[in-house]
């Protein structure tokens, strides 16, 4: 980022996802949210009736260059099915800030939303997949239609990577949600990644709430601590052609399935970290834990405001948070993960 530019957003746009409906998934189910719907502060719902107008999202999006702010992750749903999302791109990217679009993967098919990405400048794209072997991918990030799970997902990620050709941006990887069920991927999702031409790939730790449904199915458990270190280690030993976490990434990994301590010092949330919801609202973080321990007088939201009057310079000293759990974890690889560093030649100027 530029200097002067140290702060990230994680940006959900309502979108519902046509092409998948993950088990798993931060904005729950439409089964579920059709019988009730979630009240609690921060949790997210794809029936959501609340959301912001294209025109408020964009009045906001413009006021971003005037600010702090240097890296915006558009995340949903699925950001690429939001009618508008092209031309939010266009405006953040008009204004200098560095885009990385999060998505699941089977929209990149698309050239009307493949190209402009490429066109416009988008500096990442990262795509869901979350196992090598296709029927466990689709078991737990079901298709909604034939033909729209793990072939249509690694087909999107070739086409984009063909249509980028030589060119630097934008970088493409892979995240993958590691739950107990599948510890190989640590390493076989990078090994799949490297061989199609990605740039980076992040195994992340399922994040759940105890009352999930699939806690006791999916979640890591200090049992499950050896058989990560031993993946993990086996992915930094194959020494793939890809940028990778740092090699902490995989200590942070264990701490947050043990939790051997509650206290995060200096902690990014709220310093060079912010999470948007699709109404607007703004919180420091995505955890759901510091979510619903914000006080009420910290509630905002960019709905009619400007950026620069929400999101002070950082101190770089950040806040203590008591509040450590896997979704800690899955948000350091958007402030420090080097996923825009360069790993192949710049393309040839004209």
């Amino acid at each position: 980022m530029k200097p002067g530019k140290t702060i990230s957003l994680l940006w959900g746009l309502r979108s519902f996802c046509a092409s998948h409906g993950c088990l798993y998934c931060y904005f729950g189910t439409t089964a579920e949210h059709s019988v009730q719907m979630p009240t609690q502060l921060g949790v997210l719902s794809h029936l959501s009736p609340n959301d912001l107008t294209t025109d408020q999202v964009l009045a906001f999006a413009a006021t971003l260059p005037d600010s702090p702010v240097g890296r915006v992750f558009l995340a949903g749903g699925e950001p690429l099915l939001w009618r508008p999302i092209i031309k939010l791109i266009e405006i953040l990217k008009a204004g200098g800030l560095e885009v990385v679009v999060c998505t699941s993967g089977v929209a990149l098919n698309r050239a009307d939303l493949r190209d402009p990405l490429i066109e416009l400048g988008v500096d990442a794209v990262s795509v869901s997949l979350d196992s090598a072997d296709p029927v466990h991918n689709d078991q737990w990030r079901p298709p909604r239609r034939d033909g729209d799970g793990w072939e249509a997902v690694v087909c999107g990620i070739s086409a984009l990577i063909e249509a980028r050709g030589p060119a630097p941006r934008p970088k493409v990887g892979i995240y993958s949600v590691i739950t107990r069920q599948n510890l190989p991927d640590i390493l076989a999702v990078p090994e799949l990644a490297a061989t199609l031409g990605c740039d980076y790939a992040v195994p992340q730790p399922i994040a759940l709430d105890p009352g999930h449904n699939l806690t006791q199915t999916l979640s890591l458990t200090p049992e499950h601590v050896p058989a990560l270190r031993r993946h993990f280690d086996e992915l930094y030993a194959a020494d793939l052609p890809l940028v990778l976490p740092e090699r902490t990434y995989a200590g942070q990994v264990a701490a947050a399935v043990t939790k051997p301590t509650d206290l995060v010092p200096g902690c990014f949330g709220g310093d060079t970290l912010y999470f948007i919801q699709p109404d607007g609202t703004v919180w420091d973080c995505p955890s759901g834990l510091k979510i619903a321990a914000t006080a009420p007088e910290r509630h905002r939201t960019i709905k009619d405001t400007a950026a620069r009057d929400l999101f002070p310079a950082p101190t770089g000293c950040g806040n203590d948070c008591a509040l450590f759990s896997e979704d800690c974890v899955n948000m350091w690889p958007l402030t420090s993960f080097p996923v825009l560093a360069p790993t192949r030649p710049e393309a040839p100027r004209a």
